[in-house]
């Protein structure tokens, strides 16, 4: 009798939710682990092209650190679509507008970019502060290795 190896599907995922406190976290140390946690590669069932992976809540995202002259000489690049519109803003910069877009800018470009990457991407929530409106799902905290 063959044995054949086991295939997730997309039933197979309970989704559990899972908290992160970004305070002190070092941003692409963070990124790793809420990127692999939201793909599923902790659970033995991973399957690259299924989403075996949980929803993750973000807190703190303004207390995140970045290491060496990163803060004034890492850029964030969009563009406007016309001739010469190219907008650029320093992570510092972003910090003070939009604490939130490092980690989702830093957690997607660790995502496949495809259907499946988006898809995994929207169950990422970041919020700025220390609380989030995601009690009722009872998530679980996760501690990081700083």
């Amino acid at each position: 009798m063959k044995k054949y190896t086991s295939s997730a599907k997309s039933s197979d995922n309970k989704g559990k939710w899972c908290v992160v406190d970004a305070d002190g976290a070092i941003l692409g140390r963070l990124a790793t682990t809420i990127a692999s946690r939201l793909r599923g590669k902790h659970n033995p069932f991973f399957t690259p092209h299924v989403d075996t992976g949980d929803s993750v809540i973000v807190i703190n995202a303004e207390k995140i650190v970045l290491t060496g002259k990163k803060w004034g000489q890492k850029y964030y690049y969009r563009h406007s679509g016309y001739i010469g519109g190219l907008k650029m803003i320093t992570a510092k910069h972003l910090l003070e507008k939009r604490p939130e877009d490092l980690i989702r800018f830093a957690v997607k470009g660790m995502l496949p970019k495809n259907k499946l990457g988006r898809k995994i991407f929207g169950k990422l929530k970041v919020y700025s502060g220390s609380t989030h409106p995601h009690d009722a799902q009872q998530p679980e905290v996760i501690e990081l290795q700083h």
